[in-house]
C-alpha cells in the first residue's frame, strides 16, 4: 500500500493521469459524434482511410507506420488525432529559425571535410564523411585525442579532474540529474567556478528528471550564478513535442575537453547506489579540435530554450591552439541527431558500420527495440558471414520495454545473431565496434526512441587508438555474459510469446 501511495504522489503519475483524462475526453467526443448520424460516422471513417494512406506514404520507419495505421483503423478518426499529437513531426517556428542558425555554425567549421576528402583513398572513411555531412553538416577531425572509459566510475573520476581545471566555461547537457553524491560533488565545483568568473551553463531534460528536480531547483541554480534551463518542460496539456526528449549527454570544458556517453548525473551511474545489480556504463573524453562540434551541438538546444541566440564563435578555440596536440592516425566524427528533421543520423551510423564491416559487428545496448529495416540489416550481415553480437542487460530497469527487447532477441537468435545477457546487472552503455577499425560511443540506443524520437549525440571513431580498449571491454563483457541459445528461444512459454508479440506492435510508443 505504501508503494502504491508513493507512486500516486509522483509527478510522473499526475502527468500520466492528466494525459489519460484528456485522451478519454477526446475519445468519447469522437464516439458521441460518430453515433449522431450515419453521415458523420461515414465522414469520420473516410477521413481515417485518407489518414492511413497519408501515414503509409510518410517518410518513416515501417514499425511506426504499422502501429499508427492499426490504431487509426481500430479507432476511426480518434486514432488520427493520436497520430497528430504524438507522431507528427512539426517544427516550431522558433526551433526552425535557431536550427538553421545552428546548421550555419556547423557549415562554418566544416570546411576541413573537403581537404580530407581530396586526399582520402579510404572508401569506408569517405562514406562516413559524406554521410555525416549530408545528414547534419558534421565534420571529420584528425589528430584529436580520445580516451575510452569502460565504467561510469572511471569517467566520473576523469570528469571531476577536468572540471576543477576549468578557466573559461563549462557546458553541461544531460537527460537525468538527481541529487546525491555524484551531483553534489559536481555542484560544489560549479559553485566554486562561478565565484571565479567561469561561465557555467546547465541543461537537463524535464521528463528525464521529472521525479528528481523541478523548476524551483532550476531557479535556485540560476540565483547561484549557474545559468540553467530545463529542456522542453512537461505540461499537463496534450502537446506534439512532449514525446521528443533531450537524451544527449554532453559536457564541454573551456573548448578543450568534451565528454559524452551513456552516463547521466545520478549515483547509480557510478554505483554509488545499487538499483539493478552492478550498473555498467561506458563513455569517452575527447581533447582537441573535435571538441568544437560538441560546443555547437550544446548551443543548438540552449538557444532553443533561451530568448537569445548565442554564437559558438566566442567559445570555439582557433586551430593554432591545438597545434601541439598529439598526432595519431585516427579520425573522429562527433555527431548529433534531432527528431525534427528527416534524417536518422544515429541509426545511419549503425547501419553504415554494419553494412561495411568484413569480419564482425559487436554492440551493447540497454534496450533492443528494432524495426524491420534494422532486423533485416542484422540478419543480412549474418548471412554474409559477419560475426554479429549484441549485449543486453541481465537486470532490466524498465520491465515492459525489456519484454519487447526479449521478443526481438528471440527473433534475432533465430536469424543467427548472437545475443549475450550481461548477468552482473544493468548494462546502460551504447557502444558499437566493427572490424577493429571503427566504433561508435554515445547516447544512441538500438531502439526506436533513440533512432526516431529523441535528441541524441555520439562519436564515430576510425582507426583510433581507443579501439583496442573498446574491443577489450567487449571481450571482458562476453566473459560475464550468458549467450541466449536457440533451445531457450523455442522453449518460451506460449502465453508470454503472445504477450511479447503484442508489445512489439506498440514498441514505437515505448
Amino acid at each position: 500500500m505504501k508503494y502504491f501511495i508513493k507512486i500516486i504522489r509522483t509527478k510522473t503519475f499526475s502527468f500520466a493521469l492528466a494525459f489519460l483524462i484528456q485522451l478519454a475526453f477526446i475519445f468519447f467526443i469522437m464516439r458521441y459524434l460518430s453515433h449522431l448520424s450515419d453521415v458523420i460516422y461515414n465522414t469520420l471513417t473516410f477521413i481515417s482511410v485518407l489518414m492511413c494512406i497519408w501515414v503509409f506514404n510518410r517518410d518513416s520507419d515501417s514499425a511506426s507506420k504499422t502501429l499508427w495505421i492499426f490504431l487509426i483503423l481500430l479507432f476511426p478518426f480518434f486514432g488520427g488525432v493520436l497520430y497528430l499529437l504524438f507522431a507528427e513531426r512539426r517544427i516550431p517556428k522558433q526551433l526552425m529559425i535557431k536550427t538553421r542558425f545552428n546548421e550555419q555554425e556547423h557549415i562554418r567549421y566544416g570546411v576541413k571535410n573537403k581537404d580530407i576528402l581530396d586526399t582520402c583513398k579510404d572508401d569506408m572513411l569517405k562514406k562516413m564523411i559524406h554521410m555525416a555531412w549530408n545528414t547534419g553538416y558534421f565534420s571529420v577531425y584528425p589528430n584529436s585525442e580520445l580516451q575510452y572509459y569502460p565504467t561510469g566510475e572511471g569517467q566520473y573520476s576523469a570528469l571531476i579532474d577536468e572540471l576543477q581545471k576549468a578557466k573559461r566555461f563549462i557546458f553541461i547537457e544531460t537527460f537525468i540529474i538527481n541529487k546525491g553524491l555524484m551531483w553534489d560533488s559536481i555542484l560544489s565545483i560549479l559553485l566554486e567556478k562561478v565565484r571565479e568568473g567561469v561561465d557555467i551553463r546547465l541543461m537537463w531534460d524535464d521528463v528525464g528528471s521529472i521525479n528528481y528536480v523541478d523548476s524551483k531547483y532550476a531557479k535556485w541554480l540560476n540565483k547561484q550564478g549557474i545559468k540553467t534551463y530545463m529542456f522542453n518542460p512537461a505540461k499537463y496539456s496534450l502537446a506534439i513535442h512532449q514525446n521528443n526528449r533531450d537524451h544527449r549527454k554532453i559536457i564541454v570544458i573551456d573548448g578543450e575537453v568534451a565528454f559524452t556517453g551513456g552516463q547521466n548525473i545520478a549515483d547509480e551511474y557510478i554505483n554509488g547506489i545499487r538499483r539493478f545489480g552492478y550498473w555498467k556504463d561506458m563513455g569517452c573524453m575527447i581533447r582537441g579540435k573535435a571538441v568544437e562540434q560538441f560546443t555547437i551541438t550544446f548551443l543548438q538546444l540552449w538557444n532553443f530554450q533561451s530568448h537569445s541566440i548565442t554564437s559558438a564563435e566566442q567559445f570555439v578555440l582557433p586551430d593554432a591552439f591545438f597545434k601541439h596536440t598529439e598526432k595519431n592516425d585516427g579520425y573522429i566524427i562527433p555527431f548529433s541527431d534531432s527528431p525534427t528533421d528527416e534524417n536518422y543520423t544515429g541509426k545511419d551510423f549503425h547501419l553504415n558500420m554494419l553494412q561495411n564491416c568484413q569480419e564482425y559487428f559487436w554492440a551493447s545496448t540497454p534496450y533492443l527495440v528494432l524495426d524491420t529495416e534494422m532486423i533485416d540489416a542484422l540478419s543480412l550481415a549474418v548471412d554474409n558471414g559477419i560475426d554479429v553480437r549484441i549485449i543486453i542487460p541481465g537486470i532490466p530497469d524498465k520491465k515492459t520495454v525489456y519484454q519487447v527487447t526479449i521478443a526481438n532477441v528471440h527473433s534475432l537468435v533465430r536469424k543467427g545473431v548472437k545475443i549475450y545477457i550481461f548477468e552482473p546487472g544493468f548494462l546502460h552503455g551504447k557502444v558499437c565496434i566493427a572490424d577493429d577499425t571503427s566504433a561508435v560511443v554515445g547516447t544512441v540506443n538500438m531502439d526506436s526512441r533513440s533512432y526516431y524520437l529523441n535528441y541524441e549525440c555520439g562519436i564515430w571513431m576510425y582507426k583510433n587508438k581507443a579501439l583496442v580498449d573498446i574491443k577489450q571491454d567487449f571481450e571482458n563483457m562476453f566473459e560475464a555474459c550468458h549467450e541466449v541459445t536457440l533451445e531457450e528461444v523455442n522453449n518460451t512459454n506460449p502465453v508470454l510469446r503472445i504477450l511479447r508479440s503484442f508489445l512489439r506492435i506498440t514498441s514505437p510508443l515505448l
